[in-house]
């Protein structure tokens, strides 16, 4: 039996709260026997449930099934196969009476199987006494009888639900790791604190915001839909080859520093910058924002300023070139002059203990949330321990690893227990690019690793932002708010902040180097803000439960090369409601263009035969269609680039 979820290297395949999870098993027999699939599924709390699969396609030996997953904790499945007797007699004895051979025989083959069924104590008895009494009409060998008999669907369903059987077959049982909802569906919002209620003094300077101030704009980024704050590093800053503006070499007397620069006199990765506030600022914070229905995630780059006290404390800890100094980072071309790496060589033993301390300090701080900077330039085998270290002890606690790598590196690190990834979907821009990514993210890797689409970050402006105007930014959040259910935006985003530094594909005057000063209710006041799109958007997707899964992304076909067109369908069974759920998004990715083209569906998927016709509502405009599997769309990237599509239901 060779069957899925699976992960590569022997790691626990992965699953959230509500996630529909596909089994799935290639399982046959030798010879013409008909066989049946089942699943035993372990719950957490030792329930045990049988679940039959259905074949697949003819000639593929596949079996699925599809089950929603409703406890966190570890699940263990297992797939068993066995001989469907009644199945097989009945398909032998329909070919067989239709040829006029064998009659008798076949006759008193299913009354044999009948009556062994009807013998079977813990059968209920009212189905006994039918099993007896249609074996009793088989006694004469009438054909008509046999064939009634081996067609009959109430038959065929007892035997379903619980099958006859002569051989069975169990695989080995296997773990499910099903982690609560937040490490699988949310929309997060990134912003500095410093930033947020930062005011320009009479003499020019800013004076930092604060964790009071930053409290303040909870209520906004609420309000927007979103789930999860996310917050760059918030502790005391080195001044030793500090950064200025624009990443310069030289800072000023008023330049605050990157806060990746992290370390100072004040103190390392478990204290805050003074200009923030106090410990209880902190934990006032998280308070106000879970008041507000959001959860913080902090950052955590295991790095260090020259002023850290790691330096002094803990040489060891970092890379001694020949000439005595320490390397500082570098990501080439880039250069962080003003950050010293962990070198983990030296002293593991002593770096994991400390980077244990510094997690558990935060969650003892109510931190449950963890944005990991660059994750690929520390040990694998740190990372697998840390984090099956602190779930043991806190479950709850989710790490996302900021891994902008090689697909190896960043599928590894879902895999060892990141709960969350970056992806390449912030540079993935054309109807291929993104075709190839979403059903690559959705069906080849959503075993173990679930991509967080972030449209864009403090660190990252891409062309297609910088260039596309608005119509960009609408096109880019659509289909990040729809395609996963995890997606994040950098605050500046709904103030369509898209001029590059020169040369590079940050952010001019980026915020990691200066205080940055925004008018949020002014602009969308002015009709001047993407708020209200993306408060739309995540309205949105707490009204859709098919929103809410990543595995259920479907891509369909359109004639024109950049209309990217996909659907995400959840059944009846998963949606809570009793009623199924079916999106489709047609999306002109060309933010520069009006265009018109013929959109194809596979219907099949959502249950409407090829052909019929359903109603769509956009569920951004509120227009209302009567559609089948082949559309007329018209796209504007000037007004509206995206249609997102409610199917309505047709019963």
């Amino acid at each position: 039996m060779n069957g899925s979820p699976r992960v590569p290297g022997g790691f626990a395949p992965k699953a959230f709260v509500g996630e529909v999870v596909p089994f799935s098993v290639v399982s046959f027999r030798e010879g013409h026997d008909i066989i049946g699939v089942q699943l035993r599924l372990t719950a957490p709390n030792g329930e045990e449930s049988l679940h039959r699969m259905q074949a697949l396609a003819d000639g593929t030996d596949r079996w699925a099934v599809e089950l929603a997953v409703d406890l966190q904790g570890t699940w263990t499945f297992a797939f068993e196969a066995f001989s469907d007797d009644f199945a097989t007699w009945a398909h032998a004895a329909a070919l067989k009476v239709a040829a006029g051979v064998d009659l008798p025989v076949m006759a008193a083959l299913g009354a044999e199987l009948l009556l062994r069924a009807a013998a079977e104590k813990d059968r209920p008895a009212a189905q006994r006494r039918l099993l007896k009494a249609t074996a009793e009409s088989l006694a004469d060998g009438d054909g008509d009888v046999t064939l009634a008999v081996s067609t009959d669907a109430s038959l065929a369903q007892i035997f379903h639900d619980r099958p006859l059987t002569t051989l069975r077959s169990a695989g080995k049982a296997q773990p499910l790791l099903v982690e609560r909802v937040a490490a699988g569906v949310g929309a997060w919002y990134e912003f500095f604190p410093r930033s947020e209620g930062a005011k320009r003094l009479k003499d020019g300077s800013i004076k930092s915001g604060t964790f009071r101030t930053a409290a303040k704009r909870l209520p906004g980024v609420a309000a927007m839909g979103f789930d999860v704050i996310y917050l760059v590093p918030i502790h005391p800053i080195g001044t030793t080859n500090r950064k200025g503006r624009n990443n310069t070499l030289t800072a000023g007397p008023e330049d605050p520093g990157s806060p990746y620069a992290i370390g100072a006199a004040a103190g390392g990765h478990d204290a805050i910058h003074p200009d923030l506030g106090t410990p209880a600022d902190f934990r006032a914070f998280v308070r106000a924002a879970r008041a507000e229905g959001l959860e913080i995630a902090l950052d955590l780059a295991l790095q260090a300023s020259p002023d850290h006290p790691w330096v002094a404390e803990h040489p060891e800890w970092f890379t001694t070139l020949p000439d005595g100094t320490i390397a500082y980072a570098e990501n080439p071309p880039k250069k962080y002059q003003d950050i010293y790496p962990l070198n983990f060589d030296n002293d593991p033993e002593g770096i994991y203990q400390e980077m244990l301390r510094i997690v558990m300090h935060w969650v003892g701080q109510g931190v449950k949330i963890f944005r990991v900077d660059n994750p690929h330039t520390k040990p694998l085998q740190f990372w697998e321990w840390l984090i099956a270290t602190v779930n043991a002890t806190d479950p709850d606690v989710i790490f996302l690893a900021e891994a902008f790598t090689r697909p190896a590196v960043m599928q590894a690190l879902a895999a060892v227990g990141f709960q969350q990834s970056y992806s390449y979907f912030t540079w993935r821009n054309t109807k291929s690019e993104l075709e190839e990514f979403l059903s690559a993210v959705a069906h080849d890797t959503s075993d173990f690793m679930r991509p967080n689409l972030f449209v864009n970050t403090h660190d990252i402006l891409t062309e297609y932002l910088q260039y596309g105007g608005r119509a960009a930014y609408k096109i880019r959040a659509c289909i990040a708010a729809t395609a996963a259910p995890v997606y994040g935006v950098y605050a500046g985003y709904e103030l369509f902040e898209n001029v590059a530094r020169p040369g590079s594909e940050e952010n001019i005057d980026n915020e990691k180097y200066e205080y940055k000063l925004r008018d949020w209710e002014g602009a969308e006041a002015a009709g001047d803000s993407l708020a209200p799109l993306l408060r739309r958007l995540n309205g949105i997707r707490r009204e859709h439960p098919a929103l809410r899964q990543l595995r259920n992304l479907s891509t369909h076909w359109s004639d024109d090369d950049a209309v990217l067109v996909y659907s995400k369908h959840l059944d009846a069974a998963f949606t809570g409601t009793g009623r199924p759920d079916t999106i489709i998004v047609v999306a002109n990715v060309d933010p520069h263009s009006v265009r018109e083209t013929t959109v194809h569906l596979d219907t099949t998927v959502w249950g409407v035969p090829l052909g019929e016709s359903f109603e769509v509502e956009d569920l951004v405009t509120g227009a209302v269609w009567t559609w089948a599997d082949h559309n007329y769309v018209r796209l504007d990237s000037f007004s509206e680039p995206v249609h997102i599509l409610k199917v309505r239901d047709r019963a």
